[in-house]
């Protein structure tokens, strides 16, 4: 495993362990006390540690180097795990609507005491420091995976934020404000998720990752060069491929265009971060763009 897929891993093994911690609080206190908001609340944490796990498989996948089998490697791995990730943060959406009809039918009262709101604010500030922790490395590190975890954690906080509002609507006799609240939650949960499939799927797809124009414009800057077209881009942001065809004299030797090959490589990966791989094709350019120097043969 390379040293940025052991740094993903390590910090959703931190990570997995916190959200069980705080989905054992929740639930075991919501059970005592009744309280089908904190139990939810609970059960939602609880997806959040199934979703590090499925992260955790996903980076274990992803670090793999290429073989015969994928030889542009295993990273796209990463992307199809943060979408299993958006595809639980939409399910756990749907549970907490479920439930908001349920205390709409059932009208059930539970139990509000002062522990509720301490182990509801207690459980809100670990998950602000674990989503802003995951979202912070998630950047740093160029992890899709971590970016979609910690969008999952940070809807946890807004789930118990409604929480603690439902217990105070309750203890003030306002209990239709609980699952109306808890139904607006849900809305914020599947803007979340399905943001975050829409940006995986435009990386499985192959969407385009760097400005064409601007790398027409490097790659003409290179002497030997005279045209520059078809080029494709792919790939994330810290392992992207780049396709281009490159026109030269036809005239100058195999070496030469070889070389000219390997400038062109070396400025678009200087220039741009994250450049994995560089193909250039090498064709003859048109009779019409030469010039009268241009048509001397260079050895």
């Amino acid at each position: 495993m390379d040293t940025r897929s052991e740094k993903i891993r390590n910090i959703m093994i931190l990570v997995l362990f916190l959200n069980l911690l705080v989905s054992i609080v929740k639930l075991s206190y919501g059970r005592i006390t009744n309280t089908l908001s904190m139990q939810s609340d609970g059960y939602h944490s609880l997806f959040d540690g199934v979703s590090n796990i499925i992260g955790l498989i996903g980076i274990h996948i992803a670090s793999k180097p290429p073989d015969s089998e994928h030889p542009y490697g295993h990273r796209k791995y990463e992307t199809i795990a943060s979408i299993f990730i958006a595809v639980l943060l939409i399910i756990v959406g749907f549970r907490i609507l479920n439930a908001a009809f349920i205390r709409f039918n059932t009208g059930i009262i539970p139990e509000v005491t002062p522990v509720s709101f301490l182990i509801m604010i207690e459980t809100m500030t670990i998950n602000y420091i674990v989503a802003k922790y995951e979202h912070i490395n998630g950047i740093k590190l160029k992890s899709e995976v971590l970016i979609a975890d910690s969008m999952h954690t940070k809807s946890d906080i807004y789930v118990s934020l409604s929480v603690i509002i439902g217990l105070f609507a309750i203890k003030g006799g306002l209990y239709v404000l609980d699952p109306i609240i808890a139904i607006l939650i849900a809305g914020i949960i599947f803007y979340a998720g399905f943001s975050i499939i829409r940006s995986g799927t435009a990386i499985l797809c192959d969407t385009s990752q760097l400005n064409v124009d601007e790398i027409h414009d490097l790659v003409c800057d290179v002497e030997g060069v005279l045209g520059c077209h078809d080029i494709r881009t792919r790939g994330t942001a810290e392992n992207i491929y780049i396709d281009l065809h490159v026109e030269v004299q036809s005239t100058i030797s195999t070496f030469k265009s070889h070389e000219i090959a390997d400038i062109v490589e070396n400025k678009l990966k200087n220039h741009f971060k994250g450049v994995n791989d560089v193909m250039v094709h090498i064709e003859p350019a048109s009779p019409q763009k030469f010039t009268d120097n241009d048509t001397e043969q260079i050895e």
